[in-house]
């Protein structure tokens, strides 16, 4: 990267803009899958905690600016939204949403089968059949968008002061 006055230049492709059919299908299937995750009864909320503990596992600069917006749009706390990365040391998430974050956790990173059977067998206590997929699609999705953002290096642009 070089700067200019205007500031550091990227020498990334914009993958989503390079290529738009690929870029538009993806967007199709997170469209489907938010469907799907309203359709099991996975509030916006959950989603919004799964996109972000998974765009933390993934470190995905941009879609945790995304994310948390929307997550606070969608009625989260701020102090939830702190502790998310620590969601197991604190009592402040459901048994529901400690299934839905370990099964997105187990997703995002499944070379591991301990924890994979771990999250399952926890999912199975908390959640519906219809809940599990819809969760383990939210996971899959945002790993999706956070590859593209980081592989694109999408710079997260200062918001004004709200």
């Amino acid at each position: 990267m070089s700067d200019t006055a205007a500031g550091p230049v990227s020498k990334r492709v914009f993958i989503d803009k390079q290529s738009p059919k690929a870029y538009h299908a993806l967007t199709e299937t997170a469209e489907a899958v938010r469907a799907v995750a309203a359709d099991a009864g996975l509030d916006r909320t959950l989603v919004e905690l799964i996109n972000l503990r998974v765009s933390q596992v993934n470190g995905c600069a941009y879609c945790l600016n995304v994310h948390t917006r929307a997550a606070l749009r969608a009625g989260e706390t701020t102090q939830r939204l702190g502790v998310l990365a620590a969601w197991r040391d604190t009592e402040l998430f459901t048994a529901r949403e400690r299934a839905a974050l370990a099964l997105a956790e187990a997703a995002t990173e499944p070379a591991n089968a301990a924890i994979q059977e771990s999250a399952y067998d926890a999912a199975r206590q908390a959640l519906t059949d219809d809940e599990i997929s819809a969760a383990i699609w939210v996971a899959i999705t945002i790993n999706a968008f956070n590859r593209v953002s980081i592989m694109s290096k999408h710079p997260v642009r200062v918001l004004p002061q709200q």
